[in-house]
């Protein structure tokens, strides 16, 4: 007769579906009850009719104590869907009866044989011998011998008052015997045979004896198994099942509590599922190539179009013209400059401006620069551009921040400069902290190197250089406060025939010519005005424009040429101005801003002239270690000016105890 064991319930699930894997496990058929006594129940052992596979696995609950009706009525101590039930069985004996009985009845017909890996067989006793016989034949045994009569260690059953065996696979039919029955001197009873399950040995002790002695309760543990007999004469799906080359098993999720399984289509739907497996990995690694060669030749097509379109041509023609601008103008990649700020992380922007943002980054040789992405980027003024960045690159003094190269691959133009480390002068005047105090030789010496920058843009490169943006912001200092006039964004070059710039209307409020923004007309004189406020910054501390100032005084050039009319401009310079400079030196210092400011570019000196009388100044200064009381100077000062129309006019400044401001 063909006989198999049942599949474990897990395998089965998942078998038959791969959804139920992820749903609460059921161990018993829908419908049914799982537990009882707190035992639990699991299929195919069932409460009730339709609850279990066949009779043999018929639970009764009586009493809330599970029995199984088919073997005696025997106690249910657990079960589980493996292949495993532990029974609790009564056996009686007598010391003049060899063959020891018990409740448990396995026939040729039930699914169920003593486990042998979950029993042994026990023999408890002294001068005793037992064995186990199958069909007449002994399949187990032992024997014990006591020294002087003791009972030996009972509950550690090493042959001493107590022996033990392992029993055969599939133990079905047996009979258990003794012999040398009797009763040994000094023991007050005689030794038993018995199964029992090795779980509950020897933790548990011996079995519990009934009150005569002729009765005791062994927990046994019985493998049991499902024939396809007894599943296909209940089921006609198992008919059907095999007709087509499977079996049946047990599977609790089913409608009818077994399942198909046919080997031919499940070794086809294992080897279809790798093929297809495969098949998917395949493409999708194909699929990813091509993706990124696709995505690389876009990349290198959409970079060669931002380098035509930036002016990348232009550039290559001039350097064919002029051999000497290939190490001078560098051409970046955008991969490198990528790498060099981290992708253009956030946290590497040095400023945000009008014309754009500036990064901090470090090229592969070490070097740190700082990058400009501009925001936009004028197709029509793209030669224009291309030239900037070919002299810019040939600009060459110490006061003006270098020029390394640019990017023409990305979307806007990149330049990168060399890198200033002590940020703004616009920082430094304004820093409330007090780190750094600011002394009048500082601001002497960066407002020269300024004016001597400006000087060499407007006159000694082979094209004049107008910047247009002349502002504290845009002054850069470093490592030991030396000055660097930076961002030539809106920087302009003018031919040696023109006069002028006319253009649309650029520049910083506060800092803007008026002349320049009445007639749209830029100079090299618009750029001098700029300076002035500058010069006025380093004097007062003061910004360009205040809201803390009222009405027109919220300009600081109208501020301070209110303050020259009115003769009071001492009042509003720097303390640290005043306690380190003498009144001559300011004053003329004074002068030469107002001159920078006049509303007349032609009454403005140049950049050159500025910096050479700031230069004048600056040798002749000497610190002074007096203090300027402004509220003991009675005195009186006239100090020459260049101011509107007139040439020369006699302001007298008055420094009593209430100066107007």
């Amino acid at each position: 007769m063909q006989v198999f064991r049942v599949l474990p319930l897990f395998i089965l699930i998942s078998l038959t579906t791969t959804t139920t894997i992820t749903k609460a496990k059921r161990i018993s058929k829908k419908g049914c009850n799982d537990t009882c006594g707190g035992i639990l129940i699991p299929f195919p052992f069932g409460i009730g009719s339709n609850c279990f596979l066949n009779k043999w696995y018929n639970v009764d609950c009586n009493s809330s104590i599970p029995y199984l009706s088919a073997l005696n009525n025997v106690e249910l101590l657990s079960a589980n869907s493996f292949g495993d039930v532990t029974v609790n069985i009564s056996m009686t004996f007598d010391c003049e009866n060899s063959m020891q009985n018990s409740t448990l009845v396995l026939s040729e017909e039930s699914p169920f044989s003593v486990s042998d890996y979950e029993n042994n067989l026990l023999v408890k006793g002294c001068g005793i011998y037992a064995d186990v016989k199958e069909n007449g034949s002994i399949v187990a045994g032992c024997s014990m011998i006591c020294p002087n009569d003791t009972g030996g260690d009972r509950n550690n059953c090493f042959g001493v008052g107590c022996c033990q065996d392992t029993i055969p696979y599939y133990l079905k039919s047996f009979s258990l015997n003794r012999t040398g029955l009797e009763r040994p001197a000094g023991d007050g009873s005689c030794g038993s045979a018995f199964f029992m399950g090795r779980e509950y040995f020897p933790s548990a002790g011996f079995p519990r004896q009934s009150v005569d002695g002729h009765i005791i309760y062994v927990p046994i543990t019985l493998f049991w198994y499902t024939r396809y007999t007894d599943i296909s004469s209940n089921w006609p799906e198992c008919k059907r099942c095999a007709l087509k080359g499977g079996y049946c098993s047990i599977n609790v999720d089913a409608a009818s509590g077994v399942s198909c399984y046919i080997y031919g289509r499940s070794k086809t739907g294992v080897i279809l599922g790798v093929s297809i497996s495969m098949g998917l990995l395949f493409l999708s690694v194909i699929s990813y190539a091509l993706y990124k060669i696709i995505k690389k030749t876009k990349a290198k097509k959409r970079k060669q179009r931002f380098f035509k379109r930036n002016g990348g041509l232009l550039l290559k023609q001039q350097q064919d013209t002029d051999i000497g601008l290939v190490d001078k103008t560098i051409l970046f990649t955008s991969k490198e400059l990528g790498k060099a700020t981290d992708h253009f992380n956030e946290n590497r922007i040095l400023g945000r401006g009008g014309q754009g943002t500036v990064y901090k980054g470090m090229l592969a040789d070490g070097r740190i620069v700082a990058i400009k992405k501009s925001k936009v980027v004028d197709e029509s003024q793209l030669e224009e551009f291309i030239n900037e960045v070919v002299i810019l690159s040939q600009v060459n003094h110490r006061n003006v921040v270098k020029l390394l190269g640019c990017c023409l691959e990305t979307e806007v133009p990149l330049l990168v400069s060399e890198f200033i480390p002590n940020g703004t002068l616009y920082d430094l005047i304004q820093d409330e902290s007090g780190e750094l105090s600011v002394s009048l030789s500082m601001r002497l010496q960066i407002a020269t190197e300024v004016a001597g920058a400006l000087s060499y843009l407007h006159s000694a490169t082979s094209i004049p250089i107008y910047h247009r943006d002349v502002k504290t912001t845009n002054i850069l200092l470093d490592e030991k406060y030396r000055a660097k006039v930076s961002d030539f964004g809106t920087s302009r070059f003018v031919s040696i025939d023109q006069t002028h710039l006319t253009t649309l209307v650029k520049g910083t409020f506060g800092y803007l010519d008026p002349e320049y923004f009445q007639s749209s007309q830029f100079t090299e004189k618009s750029d001098v005005y700029s300076f002035g406020v500058v010069l006025l910054e380093l004097l007062t501390s003061e910004k360009p424009i205040s809201f803390t100032r009222f009405g027109e005084n919220r300009n600081l050039a109208t501020y301070f040429m209110l303050a020259m009319e009115e003769g009071h401009v001492m009042s509003i310079f720097d303390a640290t101005v005043i306690k380190e400079g003498s009144s001559i030196e300011l004053l003329a210092i004074a002068n030469l801003a107002m001159r920078c400011l006049n509303f007349n570019g032609k009454n403005r000196p140049t950049m050159k002239e500025v910096a050479t009388e700031l230069e004048g100044i600056r040798l002749s200064y000497v610190p002074s270690t007096d203090q300027i009381n402004f509220g003991h100077v009675k005195q009186h000062e006239e100090v020459l000016l260049s101011y509107g129309d007139s040439t020369s006019t006699s302001t007298s400044f008055t420094f009593g105890d209430n100066p107007s401001r």
